[in-house]
């Protein structure tokens, strides 16, 4: 989906990525998706001039991954020293913080900015033993 993104774009972005997991039953995977994306449309939002970009989500065997692609050739840098008491500098420290795994790439006219959040480990139960 291509976007011209605003402040209040990721409220819309996080409703269609919520109904996807649901359906695909990987609820479970929302509030850290939910965030991730939240992150990277809000670097759109500051960073991008003419504030489009597009959205991939995809449902992947392992789980979760969620692409988001600008025209800006500048990559992310995440801040390892953000300022304590400033409003930027952490949101790629809390992408990587609530994925599993995230990174960049150029493309043509621009980059991408991905991450991915992998399916609950099914639970082991403790094998039975007779009394």
């Amino acid at each position: 989906m291509g976007f011209t993104v605003g402040a209040h774009s990721a409220r819309h972005m996080r409703r269609i990525l919520r109904m996807l997991l649901a359906r695909w039953e990987l609820a479970s995977l929302a509030e850290g998706a939910e965030l991730a994306l939240t992150e990277l449309v809000a670097n759109v939002v500051r960073h991008v001039p003419g504030r489009g970009c597009a959205v991939v989500i995809l449902l992947r065997p392992r789980g979760l991954r969620v692409e988001v692609t600008d025209d800006s050739p500048a990559p992310p840098r995440p801040s390892r020293d953000p300022a304590p008491l400033g409003e930027g500098g952490r949101g790629l420290l809390l992408v990587e913080a609530v994925t599993d795994r995230w990174g960049t790439y150029g493309t043509p006219t621009g980059k991408t900015v991905w991450f991915e959040c992998d399916r609950p480990k099914p639970r082991r139960t403790a094998p039975r033993t007779r009394p």
